[in-house]
This record gives structure tokens, C-alpha cells and sequence, in this order.
């Protein structure tokens, strides 16, 4: 007999943001398939006409595109499945699996409050005859016990007397979410549905429909929901933001994708993933843990950085370019890019997302004269600073071509702190000042370094002259 292929979906509404839980189940829905070889399907379930919109579906696609959730074949809209819906609530009736419920609203309340603690059972759900008056379709819930296999939440038995006999269409013919969401997964072949475990319950209502209609019922995965730190339910005070807040905040797509996978599932003491292929080998749903995964986002940026200690330069630079032209207030100009590109040894391991690593490289693109302000010029007016300034300028002028590199640079001036017999902060800490202005920056051998001769020369050509002013005045 052959294993039927694969097939996932992911089905968010469109009315807001792809929202980082959904992020994450998109994930998980995306690997598996991956790992299993099928198909990984994308549903917009837009049938709420009020709360849908289009911006709101592009945000979705523009985020799974960001994050490098490809999904298979072609967009699938709920609302343009309408007829297959009623055609599925016409068989139910035609089986007796549903009935025509002819109850007003002021009639249901009533029931409802009589029976606040009894399923919903309509007085109309044995009546043969049809009425001429509106009326909606309803589930009839059939005796007995609906059993599931959970693929994360294990075995699970429902009594039946405690589900509704749910609205399957309404009085206008509309179809409702419990009734799309059922025949479209059938349509579609999904054959796994890996989903928040908010829609457990739905699982053994779905399942009963799914019996109803004599269709095979898809493989149950209910992930446990993302909490904030404090353990309570996420929120966007926690972080519960769209994806594109997570991009303008300097996360990788890589890291990001990594850091959601592991929130709740896990392969053996494996933390880092730096490619689909790798994750994709490895991934199934018996590693998604049963209880809910708290956000953190130290171990969201330690995993970030680590992406970027691995990203190329050349793609990492193309994803900071927004953040360095921010910091550069202005685009940047080649030669710029070229000292940037230099320096991404110097930068990566201090950044643990692109806004730290534009941060980082500030001191790169600082514009001449340097505007240093009183504190960060501190060690510019201690005694004699500017007199070793001067007299360390014209050693490094002397160095020509290739000389001027990091060990040459360092070496320089670790003789130049002997000769004088000087502590190393004595010169460095003004030489730091007059070239970064009190910006992030690494190891000073590697600022003048990546400053380059003429840069270097000219920041603390402009300190020196502004304290021969400064004197004069």
C-alpha cells in the first residue's frame, strides 16, 4: 500500500500582522513537510468580511517571505470556496448528520440560559417537517465518545453530550469556520493539521464532521501557545509582534526561524540550525514539547548572533544596508561600504542583531570634523595628551602601502608607550577619542586599521589644530 503523501497547511486570517506565534506554527507546518518530502500549502481564511483586508494578507505574505517560508502551488482563498462548503452541509442534511433549526435569536437565549450548563440542543433537531421561515443548518452530534491521537498532546476522549450541535451554515447560506476549515483541508489533501492547541476542542468537533461526511479524518498536531517571560499569556508587551517588527529590529530571517523552532521543540542538545537542509533533516512532531515555551529574547539574541557570525559578509551587509544608512543618515557612499566590509571581522562578534552591527560600525562613517562631545573628550584634556597625539601622528605617517595593518599599527604603538614609559591608556584612550568620538569600537589597532592612513591622519589632524585654536583664543 503506498504512504499517501504529505501535506500541510498553514491558514491564518487576515486581520492583522503574521503574528510570531503564527510564525512559528507556519514553522513547524513548513518542516515537517519539508522532512517528509510533501507539500507545505498556504490558506488565507478571509470569510470575515468586516475584520479582513488586503493590507493585512500582504503582511502575511510579506512576512513569510522575509523569513523564508516558501509555501507550495498557489494561494488558497477561503471565501472562493463557498459552494463546496454548502454542497458538504447539503450532504450532511440529505444523511440526517444535520438538521434545519428554524430557532429565533430571542428564542435561543432562552434556551441557552435554561440549559447554561447542557450542550446546545435544538427543539427543532427531530422535526422532519420544513418550515417556511429562515433557518440554520446545525450539526447533530451523534452519541457516544470521539477518541483522537494527538501527535503532541497524546490520547484524548470527549464525551459527546458536552459538544453543541454546531451552526454548520447560517441563516443567510454563509458557511462557518468549523464547516470551511473541514472541507477545505479535505479539498486541499492536508493530511496532517499542526495548529495552536487553542483549537484543540475543535479537533473532536471537526473529527465528528469529518466521520459524518466519510472522510478520512488528517493527523493531529496541537502546539502548546508561546507565553511571555513572566509565564503568563503572550502578549505585544511581551513581544507578541509581526514579523516585520522583528526585521526592523535587526533579526536575521535565519535567526529568527531558528530561535522560533526551538521554542517548544527540540532534537537532542542541538541549538543551532544555520540551514533549511539541516533543520528539514532532522525535524518531526513527536520533538514538539507539550508544555508552553516561554519567550526569551537573550537566548532569541544570543542565537541571532551566532547567525551572524556565520551569515557571508556580502549577505549580511545587503540585510543591514537600512540600518546602516539610518546610522549613516544618508546612503552609503562606495568607499564606505568597501571600509564596512573590511571591518565585518571586527563587527560580527559584536552584534548580536544588524542595529547593534550599525551601531558598531558608527565610528566608521563618522563625518570630519568629529563632533565630540565633553565627556567622551575627557581624556583629550588631560596633560600632555595632545602633545602625544602629535608625536604619534608623525610615526604613523612614516608607515606607507601595506605597513599600514593591524600588527604593524599595533606594534607601532606598543613602542611608542615603551619609549615613554607610559601605561597604554595614557595614549590610547586620547587616540580613541580623537577617531571614534566616544563611539562603539574594537581593539584600537583595529580602528586606525579600518580607518585607513588618510582617515586616521585626518581625525587627529583636526584635534590637534582645534587645541591649537582653542589656545590662541
Amino acid at each position: 500500500m503506498t504512504t499517501p503523501k504529505v501535506i500541510t497547511r498553514f491558514a491564518p486570517s487576515p486581520t492583522g500582522f503574521l503574528h510570531i506565534g503564527g510564525a512559528r506554527t507556519a514553522l513547524f507546518n513548513y518542516y515537517f513537510a519539508r522532512h517528509m518530502g510533501g507539500e507545505f500549502l498556504l490558506r488565507i481564511e478571509d470569510t470575515d468580511k468586516a475584520r479582513n483586508s488586503e493590507a493585512a494578507v500582504q503582511a502575511i505574505i510579506d512576512g513569510m517571505n522575509w523569513l523564508g517560508l516558501h509555501h507550495d502551488g498557489e494561494i488558497v482563498y477561503q471565501s472562493q470556496n463557498a459552494d463546496s462548503h454548502v454542497e458538504a452541509a447539503k450532504a450532511l442534511l440529505e444523511s440526517g448528520a444535520a438538521y434545519r433549526c428554524y430557532a429565533t435569536p430571542e428564542e435561543l437565549e432562552t434556551i441557552r440560559e435554561q440549559e447554561s450548563d447542557t450542550a446546545f440542543r435544538s427543539p427543532y433537531r427531530d422535526q422532519a417537517e420544513q418550515l417556511d421561515k429562515p433557518y440554520t443548518v446545525r450539526f447533530r452530534v451523534p452519541e457516544g465518545e470521539t477518541k483522537i491521537t494527538d501527535h503532541v498532546q497524546g490520547g484524548i476522549v470527549w464525551d459527546n453530550k458536552n459538544f453543541d450541535d454546531l451552526v454548520l451554515l447560517r441563516a443567510d447560506g454563509t458557511p462557518t469556520y468549523m464547516l470551511a476549515v473541514v472541507v477545505d483541508d479535505h479539498n486541499m489533501g492536508v493530511t496532517h493539521v499542526v495548529r495552536g492547541d487553542d483549537h484543540l476542542i475543535n479537533a473532536g468537533r471537526q473529527t465528528l464532521i469529518y466521520q459524518a461526511l466519510g472522510w478520512e479524518v488528517p493527523e493531529w498536531a496541537h502546539v502548546p501557545l508561546i507565553h511571555g517571560p513572566d509565564g503568563k499569556k503572550l502578549s505585544k508587551r511581551h513581544g507578541a509582534l509581526g514579523a516585520e517588527a522583528y526585521r526592523d529590529m535587526g533579526y536575521l530571517p535565519g535567526g529568527l526561524r531558528n530561535y522560533l523552532l526551538k521554542l517548544g521543540w527540540s532534537y537532542g542538545d542541538e541549538e543551532l540550525f544555520f540551514t533549511d537542509e539541516g533543520i528539514a533533516k532532522v525535524f518531526t512532531l513527536d520533538g514538539i514539547n507539550a508544555a508552553p515555551a516561554r519567550l526569551d529574547f537573550d537566548k532569541m539574541d544570543f542565537i541571532n548572533g551566532q547567525h551572524i557570525l556565520h551569515e557571508p559578509d556580502e549577505n549580511l551587509i545587503k540585510q543591514a544596508i537600512p540600518f546602516l544608512e539610518e546610522t549613516n543618515q544618508g546612503a552609503l557612499p562606495d568607499d564606505l561600504s568597501t571600509r564596512i566590509m573590511a571591518a565585518m571581522e571586527t563587527l560580527k562578534p559584536r552584534s548580536k542583531t544588524l542595529k547593534e552591527l550599525a551601531e558598531q560600525a558608527r565610528y566608521l562613517m563618522l563625518k570630519r570634523p568629529l563632533e565630540i562631545s565633553s565627556k567622551a573628550a575627557k581624556p583629550l584634556r588631560r596633560d600632555g595628551a595632545i602633545s602625544h597625539l602629535s608625536a604619534l601622528t608623525l610615526r604613523l605617517k612614516s608607515l606607507e602601502g601595506p605597513q599600514w595593518s593591524h600588527d604593524t599599527i599595533q606594534e607601532l604603538l606598543q613602542a611608542y608607550v615603551s619609549e615613554h614609559d607610559i601605561g597604554f591608556g595614557k595614549i590610547g584612550q586620547p587616540v580613541r577619542a580623537a577617531l571614534t568620538g566616544g563611539a562603539p569600537s574594537p581593539d584600537l589597532s583595529w580602528v586606525l586599521a579600518l580607518l585607513g592612513k588618510d582617515e586616521v591622519l585626518g581625525r587627529l589632524s583636526d584635534v590637534i589644530e582645534n587645541d591649537q585654536e582653542t589656545k590662541e583664543d
